[in-house]
């Protein structure tokens, strides 16, 4: 692919030919160009607000261009990888498990914030007990029902405000926001909470996911500005 060329920006996307590929190489210009970047660093023990951020008080809708129809029945959720104890969950058994709600603001890298956010859901911590990942797994892959990945260390995953959520200030998540379950972590670009869950992989080695492979950054810390690589 050339940077010219958007048409086979997503080919790991379930449904290529219903991908928004004028965003995607809209946003590929954006980390070329370093659009948004102010060179402000930030202490999240001190600045509540990241460098570069604006408040707003709705959820903005943003996607590839497909927002898979994950019904009850069809979902499925693995925790997997490099695990002693692997899971497969129906939805109901995810349900089943013991429920978490936090309170944790969202950060986009497209430069809106809102704070205050009320999730519930299952504490990564959780799941990571029940697991019981290698030592030597030091890294978190996301998959998505539409093929999306992101990644993250295994730290930033266990931080005690992770969590996977399936409600959103009291009603469940809708599909446009990633419904029935996806990811919540707070600590980074809210592109590392990857919607539509559909495994949680342990993995021995950081693979970059859609956006880290097309110009973003592979960590994504809101408070040092890691907006792309």
């Amino acid at each position: 692919m050339t940077d010219q060329d958007p048409t086979p920006a997503n080919p790991e996307l379930a449904n290529p030919k219903l991908a928004n590929l004028k965003l995607i190489a809209a946003k590929q210009a954006w980390a070329r160009e370093g659009r948004l970047l102010t060179g402000i660093a930030a202490d999240p023990a001190r600045d509540r607000l990241p460098p570069g951020q604006t408040l707003v008080r709705d959820w903005p809708v943003l996607d590839l261009g497909e927002q898979p129809d994950v019904t009850p029945a069809r979902f499925r959720l693995d925790i997997d990888g490099a695990v002693a104890h692997p899971l497969s969950l129906d939805l109901d058994s995810f349900l089943a498990l013991p429920q978490t709600e936090t309170i944790s603001d969202i950060h986009c890298v497209t430069q809106w914030s809102r704070y205050d956010n009320r999730f519930t859901g299952v504490a990564a911590a959780a799941l990571v007990a029940a697991v019981a990942p290698k030592d030597e797994a030091r890294f978190v892959i996301f998959h998505a029902f539409d093929g999306y990945t992101t990644n993250l260390p295994r730290e930033r995953f266990e931080a005690a405000d992770v969590l996977i959520a399936h409600r959103w200030n009291g009603a469940p998540l809708t599909r446009a926001h990633g419904g029935p379950v996806r990811a919540i972590v707070p600590s980074l670009y809210f592109w590392k909470s990857a919607k539509w869950l559909r495994r949680i992989e342990f993995a021995l080695t950081d693979r970059p996911g859609f956006w880290e492979r097309r110009g973003y950054h592979n960590h994504g810390d809101p408070w040092a500005e890691e907006r792309y690589s």
